[in-house]
């Protein structure tokens, strides 16, 4: 793993040299298009990071295997879900206890679920060559992608009965978590609610419609926002995933281009409430 220091993210471009398609991308799935040369809002700050930031740290923390050992160091190793195996050539028969997942390690949004070992393995081996095959990140502009080796990784299935774990998602601004986006149900009826850290639901809506219910507070909120924290300082922002299996917290991913800022807000102010932290944490500490 690279050291901690980093390199200073590179000046905003001038609008001109925006990407148009990113441009006419964002206008549609936001409303408005994008200002790069001065962004205030969220997404068009995850949208300059795309465009301009060559943080080394960037690739590393985003490769789902690479990312364990950095997060058993800062955490300890009972955060981080087992990899079984990590590779390119899967196995003509899965080889691994059920239930487990098949993740491709240098993407997002890239997995089977195998929970009985009746599933079409051919299937799912084909696919997963598909993972291989595609050049992740290229169609959004999502730098740090590309400078990632295309991998598979198998873990054990961590969910209940099942069905997939609730994912909280700790929005982490300069190293405090200031937002909890938790979605439930993400195989079949996603739903997602935003809280604040002290466990308040906002009205705000994030890509998805949400269904206005209780969603309960989980039994290690305060060591999953310490966790969080942790991991998220060194940085303006970062997006820390994290699940919790029995009361017990585990690690999930880190991301820095949620969404690849095409997630609407709804209201539209939360954007630019969730851009004001950004700014205050880059004006705080200007050479993260």
């Amino acid at each position: 793993m690279a050291s901690s220091a980093r390199t200073v993210a590179l000046p905003l471009a001038e609008p001109r040299r925006v990407p148009l398609k990113l441009s006419l991308m964002h206008w549609w799935r936001n409303g408005h298009f994008p200002d790069l040369a001065q962004p205030t809002r969220f997404n068009e700050l995850v949208q300059a990071r795309k465009l301009h930031d060559r943080d080394p740290r960037l690739p590393q923390l985003a490769d789902k295997v690479a990312v364990k050992e950095h997060v058993a160091r800062r955490l300890g190793a009972e955060w981080v879900i087992p990899t079984l195996w990590h590779g390119t050539e899967l196995p003509k028969a899965p080889e691994w206890p059920l239930p487990f997942v098949l993740k491709s390690s240098h993407g997002c949004c890239q997995c089977a679920f195998v929970r009985t070992g009746e599933e079409d393995w051919p299937a799912i081996r084909r696919r997963a060559e598909g993972w291989l095959k595609q050049r992740y990140g290229a169609i959004l502009d999502e730098w740090l992608y590309s400078e990632l080796k295309p991998g598979l990784l198998v873990e054990p299935f961590i969910g209940d009965e099942g069905a997939l774990p609730v994912d909280y998602k700790f929005f982490v601004f300069g190293g405090r978590v200031e937002f909890i986006q938790v979605d439930t149900d993400r195989e079949h009826d996603h739903k997602r609610v935003i809280f604040d850290r002290r466990w308040r639901a906002l009205p705000c809506e994030l890509q998805f419609r949400v269904e206005r219910r209780e969603v309960p507070r989980p039994a290690a909120l305060q060591r999953m926002i310490e966790a969080a924290e942790t991991l998220g300082r060194g940085f303006e922002f970062v997006r820390v995933d994290l699940y919790e299996i029995g009361e017990r917290p585990m690690f999930g991913e880190l991301s820095f281009y949620p969404g690849s800022g095409l997630d609407r807000f709804r209201p539209a102010h939360f954007d630019a409430l969730f851009g004001e932290h950004w700014l205050r944490a880059r004006a705080l500490s200007p050479d993260w």
